[in-house]
């Protein structure tokens, strides 16, 4: 009986753990053997879901535990947590790992090697950033200190009032998904919030006219959101803890400190390894996700670029949706099946209390950028029939190309029912389908979910027109 091939997987999350499970499924112990490598504690987590955790809005750490390490070495892999792989020597076929409880170091052999070593935050080189009290929120562990510090403030009472009578503060440095998601996690603390962003408007995926309407419903949420604020560094008091966010402008008082800065493609060993990386800094794989070059190296996840079918270019959208899909492309190429990612259109949804932000496609500046003319249309409408109680307002923005119609993309915010319709869009823009085709879409009614015409679709006629108008001016 030939030997099992062995498939090694770098990184215990979404990517890397849904590709061995994957090729688990398909592929019995006696004919794979699965070795997985975690430096953290915990495997299988949903980060999107720490902002929510730390606001209390989900109940517990352990609602976010997918599956746990024992339980994946119940099914047959071999999972090993603490362990750090610290080298990838693909000619040789084996990784080096370390063992963070003893220092302990071996080699591992492959038949095939899964990268999944996610991103890394993005921490600019400004005095105080790894002082006390600034947390970031990439990984499970992250949230854990930011959770543990925020309830020993509470326990000894400093976190219900502040030294002068007043709440506590917490600074949130950048204005992304993750940054208005610790925002609303701050306020549900009971904390006076401020937002310090570089750029004039929060939430940056969304073009400005749009942002702005986050802004104000941030500020209604009684949010400081300072724009237009390079931070300089964090000031810390005699304790060496943070004290406050200082910009180029001003200083901004912080008992507490959060980073959402963004990230970026974590590839120090691909890169160490000689594997090809492409413009962000990420992984460049073929569509089955196997690495350029190099027949059985496979990554996924937050450490690869991927395919923007809108924009026809490679692009880093780490988001958890596409670690989990491309996992399961490797893990079912690796054990015998087929199957092939082709790409995104640049879909994410957040929210800021009850405010849906949602976009997908290209926005105008990257439209422009391209060299594209379009023609744009607003329009404003409810998330039910008017007349419906609970109704809500919304807006919603369609880019469209000027000569052809083709949706390019997709923005709205507005209140509950607002976000998920991003949906619609997304469908178009993967169809390649026009703003004409678009207003034909047979959509769900009834009163208590939309109006009679949806809101996407009344977007889709406004952009429709714009295009006649357009090409009537030739």
């Amino acid at each position: 009986m030939a030997a099992a091939r062995r498939l090694v997987v770098i990184g215990g999350d979404a990517a890397g753990m849904s590709a061995a499970s994957a090729a688990r499924r398909l592929r019995g112990e006696r004919e794979l053997e699965i070795v997985a490598f975690e430096r953290g504690g915990f495997s299988s987590y949903s980060a999107c879901g720490i902002p929510y955790w730390v606001g209390g809005t989900v109940g517990s750490r352990d609602a976010l535990i997918a599956r746990s390490p024992q339980q994946h070495r119940e099914r047959g892999i071999d999972l090993r947590m603490h362990t750090e792989v610290t080298e990838i020597d693909p000619d040789g076929g084996r990784v080096r790992a370390r063992n963070s409880a003893d220092g302990t170091e071996s080699w591992t052999s492959y038949d095939d090697l899964v990268i999944a070593t996610g991103a890394k935050p993005l921490r600019p080189p400004l005095p105080g950033l790894d002082a006390d009290g600034v947390h970031g929120v990439q990984t499970l562990e992250d949230g854990q200190a930011l959770l543990d510090a925020l309830e020993r403030r509470e326990r000894t009472g400093l976190g219900r009032a502040a030294p002068d009578g007043g709440r506590q503060r917490a600074v949130v440095v950048g204005a992304s998904y993750i940054g208005a998601e610790m925002a609303e996690a701050m306020v549900r603390r009971g904390y006076a919030v401020t937002v310090v962003d570089r750029a004039p408007q929060p939430m940056a995926t969304l073009d400005p006219d749009m942002g702005e309407l986050v802004r104000d419903a941030m500020c209604e949420l009684g949010i400081e959101v300072v724009g237009d604020a390079p931070v300089t560094g964090v000031e810390t008091g005699p304790d060496g803890r943070a004290r406050a966010v200082r910009t180029d402008r001003a200083a901004h008082p912080a008992d507490v400190v959060v980073l959402g800065l963004g990230v970026a493609p974590e590839t120090t060993l691909a890169e160490r390894a000689g594997l090809p990386l492409g413009e962000s800094g990420g992984l460049l794989t073929d569509l089955a996700m196997r690495v350029r070059g190099h027949g059985n190296v496979w990554a996924g996840g937050d450490c690869v670029e991927v395919l923007d079918r809108v924009a026809g270019r490679l692009r880093h959208v780490p988001l958890g949706t596409h670690a989990n899909k491309q996992g399961q492309v490797i893990g079912t190429n690796i054990g015998g099946g087929y199957a092939t990612f082709p790409g995104v259109v640049g879909t994410a949804v957040t929210k800021v209390c009850d405010l849906e932000i949602a976009r997908t496609g290209l926005l105008e500046a990257e439209a422009a950028g391209m060299g594209l003319q379009f023609v744009t249309a607003t329009v404003e409408s409810t998330s039910r029939a008017g007349y419906f109680p609970g109704s809500r307002p919304m807006r919603v923005k369609l880019l469209a190309e000027r000569r052809t119609g083709r949706l390019l993309g997709t923005q709205i915010v507005g209140r509950e029912g607002a976000g998920k319709r991003v949906d619609v869009a997304a469908v178009a823009l993967t169809a390649g389908m026009t703003v004409e085709q678009m207003t034909a879409l047979d959509l769900g009614y009834a009163p208590p979910f939309s109006p009679v015409w949806d809101p996407v679709l009344v977007g889709a006629r406004r952009a429709a027109a714009a295009v006649r108008e357009a090409a009537a001016r030739g």
